[in-house]
């Protein structure tokens, strides 16, 4: 990529492409092509077509997708399954029918099986049953790969696919009925904090592990991979450090300040009893994270205490 060019960002306003679109203006690239979902519906394959015959991108970061926890996924698989593979099919046959040089489809680290050996490696893909809880999400992303190597193999489209562990950072779902584990857990703190309960209930044993990435890292890595990857395989981005759910908890707590109790809500399921991917073909390339854990949450707090003040404000 050079500086001068033509860069789609889809899901500019989301969670992992805002930070891409933060990282892209950092580095001076000025030519980038940002669209709305009222402006472009990624869904609807004529309003897709219409938008790459016109604009013409040299370069598509596919961030573009429904996303959401274990609650999300388990009870709008319907929406999960037909948003996500009608975003992808749109925008990959799209850049490739209209001259596109490369395109990132970011995937999630949810394509693996649920008991896969960890750190999970990139070939573990298709070698088990999936977490039935966000299934419909992971055959979907599992579709977007699979159609990237298969325009790869027939056409030459350099479509090249990220596989981020989970993600967190400023712009996140703070919303208890569809986020992911770490914003909620800062919310309920946070929450918990200003109202002085004594308690906070944590969904399940606590015990599961996971990997958490910054998402200002992911960008990094999604444009070093633009720049310095092109192969049909896929490519896991991770930070390579894992935590309990339990253990996350109280960094979170501490890290906002609550002095209460923390209480297992037994009745909740826990999900994958362990995620860690295995990011060693990416850090073979050069790159590693740079945000520990404990900062990036620190800065993710800040960050809501100054979105929540700004709607308080507006209301």
């Amino acid at each position: 990529m050079e500086s001068s060019s033509r860069i789609f960002v889809a899901g500019h306003r989301g969670l992992a492409g805002s930070a891409i679109l933060r990282r892209l203006r950092a580095e001076g690239f000025a030519n980038l092509i940002l669209r709305t979902h009222a402006e472009l519906d990624l869904t609807r394959q004529a309003q897709t077509d219409e938008f790459f015959a016109a604009e013409k991108p040299e370069y598509v970061f596919l961030a573009a997708a429904r996303v959401g926890g274990i609650l999300a996924n388990n009870t709008r698989r319907g929406d999960f399954i037909r948003e996500n593979l009608l975003i992808q099919t749109n925008v990959i046959d799209a850049a490739w029918r209209n001259g596109a040089r490369k395109l990132a489809f970011l995937g999630s680290s949810c394509i693996y099986p649920k008991f896969a050996s960890q750190p999970m490696r990139e070939d573990a893909l298709l070698t088990g049953s999936l977490e039935p809880t966000n299934e419909p999400y992971a055959i979907a992303k599992i579709a977007g790969i699979k159609m990237a190597e298969a325009y790869r193999a027939q056409y030459g489209f350099d479509a090249i696919s990220l596989m981020p562990t989970n993600l967190y950072g400023p712009g996140d779902n703070f919303d208890l009925q569809s986020s992911h584990v770490l914003p909620a857990l800062i919310r309920k703190f946070h929450e918990a904090k200003v109202a002085g309960a004594p308690t906070v209930a944590l969904w399940g044993t606590g015990s599961p592990l996971r990997e958490f990435l910054h998402v200002d890292d992911l960008a990094s890595a999604a444009v070093f991979l633009m720049r310095n990857y092109s192969s049909g395989e896929i490519i896991n981005v991770g930070s390579g450090e894992e935590v309990t759910i339990g253990d996350l908890a109280r960094m979170v707590g501490e890290v906002v300040g609550y002095e209460g109790e923390i209480v297992h809500d037994y009745s909740k399921p826990d999900g994958t009893p362990r995620k860690l991917m295995d990011s060693s073909r990416l850090r073979g390339l050069g790159w590693k994270p740079g945000i520990g854990l404990r900062e990036g949450i620190g800065g993710t707090y800040e960050w809501f205490r100054k979105s929540e003040a700004v709607v308080a404000l507006a209301g």
